[in-house]
């Protein structure tokens, strides 16, 4: 004769006073889980709004400044890197000296297929032939700066060594800001467009060309 079963015995393997109840999840765990992945995404959210608004104000940077010099003429230089084109506006009015000089070596393709030399968080260089960062056209030009022209992210200047008249071809880009600058070197020009470009480079990077269009005289 089978055995009578005890009450409860279908119950499983519950641990002495535990019920189906107990083992189900509280609906305010529940609430408490759905409250943090919203507020997780929020936060994500809007970490990637702010980095692309900081982004774009980064990349505006060069566009700002060139608009800050006010009603002059501006020469637009393309320069081909591996790394993509930065477009330039230079002040021949403001610079003149610094501006023909860069301009005619761009003319006599002085600038085609020489490295990056120089890349570090704050500064991109090049115009060395020799890719050292101790050559040159072989022609130095006498040291101008311009108030209105400050060194601020975007802004293009010829680099020079302890004398201050000894530029002859190599140039700077600032990936920051470099107020220590003002006065002391020739900023000349600012990116107007393709500092991501600017941003991408590493040590070894091509410029490939530099093109140049001249702004009639009397005209922006």
């Amino acid at each position: 004769m089978a055995k009578k079963r005890k009450k409860g015995s279908g119950a499983g393997n519950r641990r002495p006073g535990e019920t189906v109840r107990s083992r189900r999840a509280r609906p305010g765990k529940t609430v408490v889980i759905v409250a943090v992945v919203a507020v997780v995404a929020a936060l994500v959210w809007a970490g990637i709004v702010y980095d692309r608004k900081a982004e774009s104000e980064r990349l505006e940077a060069g566009r700002v400044a060139d608009e800050s010099v006010g009603e002059t003429r501006r020469d637009t230089v393309t320069i081909k890197t591996s790394k993509g084109d930065i477009v330039l506006k230079l002040y021949p009015d403001l610079m003149p000296v610094t501006v023909a000089n860069f301009e005619k070596l761009a003319r006599a393709g002085f600038y085609s297929n020489l490295v990056w030399h120089r890349v570090e968080d704050w500064v991109v260089q090049t115009g060395d032939p020799t890719g050292t960062g101790r050559g040159g056209s072989g022609e130095s030009i006498r040291l101008e700066t311009h108030p209105k022209l400050l060194n601020r992210r975007g802004g293009v200047g010829m680099a020079r060594g302890e004398d201050p008249d000894s530029a002859t071809s190599q140039f700077y880009i600032l990936r920051e800001d470099a107020s220590w600058l003002d006065g002391k070197y020739a900023l000349f020009g600012y990116v107007v467009d393709g500092m991501g470009a600017v941003d991408r480079l590493v040590a070894g990077d091509m410029l490939l060309e530099v093109s140049v269009e001249q702004e009639p005289a009397g005209g922006r």
